[in-house]
């Protein structure tokens, strides 16, 4: 059964037109979210970005720029939660001299709504500060995950 969708929201300090590029360049995305991603960013096009571990995928399935984005989300070889299975929606608009970015995650599974909840709100302020042109710093997240792998704490 399919949680509640998670939304949320941000106003980021610039126009969207600075800000929609950090969802669909490669190198913009991985400043806030993941360490390496592939984006084709047209309708039908690769979403696969790889975040502390989970190789997230999907597709684009809308774009309306510097507007909307929408894109398929799952993560590979996940049974419960595989590529594409869920849809990500992102809309920018202009508000107060930048951008009210809103973020809305549909068809989670209830056992991964709390989940995404957590990594969104992770993510989403360092999308804010990276839209904003200023640096988010490396992801703590995955310096955890690094430390993890290497049997740290």
């Amino acid at each position: 059964m399919a949680a509640e969708p998670y939304a949320t929201s941000v106003h980021i300090a610039a126009p969207p037109e600075a800000v929609f590029p950090y969802l669909t360049q490669a190198d913009q995305l991985v400043r806030w979210m993941g360490q390496h991603a592939v984006l084709d960013p047209e309708p039908g096009g690769e979403f696969a970005v790889d975040v502390n571990g989970m190789p997230v995928r999907g597709r684009y399935l809308e774009l309306d720029p510097p507007h909307r984005v929408v894109m398929s989300w799952g993560i590979a070889g996940s049974d419960e939660l595989p590529p594409g299975s869920t849809t990500v929606e992102v809309t920018l608009r202009p508000v107060d001299g930048g951008t009210l970015l809103e973020l809305v995650h549909r068809d989670l599974p209830e056992h991964q709504a709390e989940r995404h909840a957590i990594g969104w709100g992770h993510f989403v302020p360092r999308l804010a500060l990276a839209g904003a042109g200023d640096d988010p710093g490396p992801d703590p997240w995955a310096a955890d995950r690094a430390s993890r792998d290497r049997g740290g704490s």
